[in-house]
């Protein structure tokens, strides 16, 4: 049988060297800083922009971490339903949607209220509202029972495949989670940013639920983030980030969950991820404001809703090359229809053909600080 941390004979008292820590941590204490006195000094339309591009990233995000994907315009439909926001273009969503949107939304917006297993519990049950995890029935709503064997983590083909981790038994779990929730809630001698980084480690290592683990230990990253700001509005994506650095962010947890409680290069990758993640906004930022300045430059220009509609996907980044027939489809109107929105548009100085050609004309939009 392997040795993990938590066979340690003082699991779980983590130790690390605050001088190795303490330039990064500095310098994610002085980004924080400085992002939430630039958000603030934004006007309350393009702050609860940014608060949306945001959580939306860290919705999507999350998600695909543990390889699920969500549909952008709902998960951006249900954060503003949730929280009241007033913008064009809304749709509906799915329960799987608004259940992920619940679970960072309460653990964002109610950043300060104190943790325990029946919150836990109602996140995994917004996580999994079908009782399945895909095709699979599973324990939702309490600690998982290991009825099939030791939950594992592990990878490859059928019959070929790799054990990163196993958790620990079941059998323990009450207890394990006991401790983790009497910390999470009490200790406050740590920074809150080392504590989002401790807890996120402990959490994924006693790996409570049949499913959803990792998004739960993110969204308790973010609780804790929060609680570093001193503010429920978030303006940077630690899941977009780990995203990125995915292969990274499961190395690192493998190595440390292999080794002892010393957990210093574990906080050092947090550490650098979040500065990274604190860099990132800068982007969300610019896309804001962008948006802002292209809505306030044709502000006196007749548009219909659906050209408004398809003029913020763009904006907001869409995906893919804009065909009359992707318009038809997304505006849900006839494809003559389409067309005279686009010649329209192209008219006003807002679109133009792409270069290159091809089979299908493809049209995107004009630069804020083009020349027609």
């Amino acid at each position: 049988m392997n040795f993990y941390i938590y066979h340690r004979k003082d699991w779980p008292h983590f130790t690390w060297d605050n001088d190795y820590l303490i330039s990064p941590l500095g310098k994610v204490r002085n980004m924080q800083g400085k992002l939430v006195g630039k958000m603030e000094s934004l006007g309350f339309n393009l702050k609860n922009e940014a608060i949306l591009e945001t959580l939306t990233l860290d919705v999507l995000k999350s998600t695909e971490i543990e390889g699920g994907i969500l549909n952008p315009d709902q998960v951006r439909s249900s954060i503003a339903r949730k929280l009241g926001m007033d913008i064009s273009g809304l749709v509906d969503s799915d329960r799987h949607v608004d259940g992920m949107v619940d679970l960072m939304l309460d653990a964002t917006q109610n950043f300060s209220k104190p943790l325990n297993s029946e919150r836990l519990f109602g996140w995994h049950s917004a996580l999994f509202p079908s009782g399945r995890s895909g095709m699979r029935k599973i324990t939702v709503g309490a600690w998982r029972k290991d009825a099939t064997g030791p939950m594992q983590v592990v990878s490859g083909a059928m019959g070929k495949e790799k054990v990163h981790f196993q958790a620990p038994a079941a059998s323990i779990l009450e207890d394990e989670m006991k401790k983790f929730i009497s910390w999470f809630n009490n200790e406050e001698q740590s920074d809150p940013v080392i504590k989002a980084a401790v807890a996120h480690l402990w959490f994924v290592t006693l790996h409570p639920f049949d499913d959803g683990n990792g998004r739960i230990a993110r969204a308790l990253t973010d609780m804790l983030l929060a609680r570093s700001d001193g503010s429920p509005q978030r303006f940077y994506s630690m899941s977009a980030q780990i995203r990125l650095e995915r292969k990274g962010y499961y190395s690192i947890l493998e190595k440390t969950q292999k080794a002892d409680l010393e957990i210093t290069d574990w906080l050092h990758w947090f550490l650098i991820c979040l500065v990274n993640a604190l860099e990132s906004t800068n982007r969300i930022l610019e896309n804001v404001l962008n948006k802002a300045q292209f809505w306030n430059n044709y502000s006196q220009t007749v548009l219909n809703d659906r050209q408004r509609l398809i003029i913020n996907k763009l904006l907001d980044g869409f995906f893919g090359k804009l065909t009359s027939s992707k318009w038809a489809k997304m505006s849900k109107c006839s494809s003559d229809t389409a067309l005279r929105d686009i010649q329209d548009l192209m008219q006003k100085g807002i679109l133009r053909k792409q270069s290159g050609g091809g089979r299908s004309t493809n049209y995107e939009l004009i630069g804020i600080n083009e020349k027609t």
